[in-house]
């Protein structure tokens, strides 16, 4: 038997513009703007030869049989297999589910790393990162959280496309930047990704804010730009709203995870420290996160 783990780290969007001309689903993506987490999505995968091709997914020790993306990337590595093999697939998550934290996306790098290790396919990083990132285009659910997964890190992605072709900045040093976000409830990124009003009201002003970060990154210029692109889709709930009203009279800005009904900030770590504070005081369950400089890995 053999096996492998991957990492990769979670991911919150502030705001982006969705590119998806042409018909080559490497230079598909966005243009965008979002922050790395030290949570996210570890995979584990075991494999051993078989009399004919099997394999089990779990999430966070569920077995399930409706895992698409992972499917789908795990398709592709049975291409290359000579021999029929029984792998299994653990996913274990430590985000919320499907609600803005690129799960899916880390769920398809990591699982691609650890299966290029352990079936010793022999991609390089990128091939295996590419191969995740046409899984989140296929299944419609992201567009731009694989590039970031591979960088980790607080940047502005500004050329579209997946992993090696895309072009991104990041912030040099986040070390006194933390985020704090407050969970309510999931949100379909295909269901958001499927309707083509929702898609034209974001992208028009996605691409301008991009640009705008793209001159200059700052906690707090994403914070403002990424609050008007919240504010300009329209897809804050009532929960979101009174949140937002609350944290702007301290002078904190939050804003919406792109898709999910979550309000998040990034601030310096004091900031971040007293908004956790103020959440608690108001009866909320804040998490306080650190920023992943890392990018995804093996483990």
């Amino acid at each position: 038997m053999r096996e492998a783990k991957a990492f990769a780290p979670g991911h919150l969007t502030g705001l982006f513009q969705i590119c998806t001309e042409g018909n080559d689903p490497l230079r598909w993506g966005a243009r965008g703007s979002g922050v790395s987490l030290t949570r996210g999505v570890t995979t584990h995968v075991t494999s051993e030869p078989s009399g004919r091709p099997t394999h089990d997914i779990y999430i966070n020790d569920e077995q399930v049989i409706d895992a698409y993306v992972s499917e789908y990337v795990l398709s592709k590595y049975q291409t290359y297999l000579i021999q029929p093999m029984n792998i299994t697939i653990r996913h274990t998550i430590n985000t919320p589910l499907t609600a803005g934290f690129g799960s899916s996306g880390g769920g398809a790098l990591s699982l691609s790393l650890a299966l290029n290790e352990a079936l010793q396919i022999g991609l390089s990083s990128i091939d295996a990162a590419q191969i995740a990132h046409i899984a989140e285009i296929e299944c419609k659910t992201g567009l731009g959280s694989v590039f970031a997964a591979v960088n980790g890190g607080f940047g502005v992605l500004y050329e579209p496309g997946a992993p090696g072709i895309g072009k991104g900045i990041l912030m040099q040093d986040t070390s006194d930047l933390a985020v704090v976000y407050v969970y309510y409830g999931p949100i379909s990124t295909k269901d958001a990704l499927s309707n083509p009003e929702l898609v034209k009201k974001m992208s028009q002003l996605g691409r301008t804010y991009v640009d705008e970060l793209y001159k200059e990154l700052t906690a707090e210029r994403f914070m403002y730009y990424s609050r008007k692109f919240t504010d300009h889709v329209g897809l804050a709930t009532k929960r979101i709203k009174d949140l937002f009203k609350q944290m702007d009279s301290h002078n904190l800005t939050f804003t919406m995870a792109n898709f999910g009904e979550v309000a998040f900030t990034v601030q310096h770590k004091a900031s971040a420290e007293q908004a956790v504070e103020i959440l608690e005081d108001l009866g909320e369950h804040p998490v306080i996160c650190p920023i992943d400089e890392h990018g995804a890995t093996l483990l």
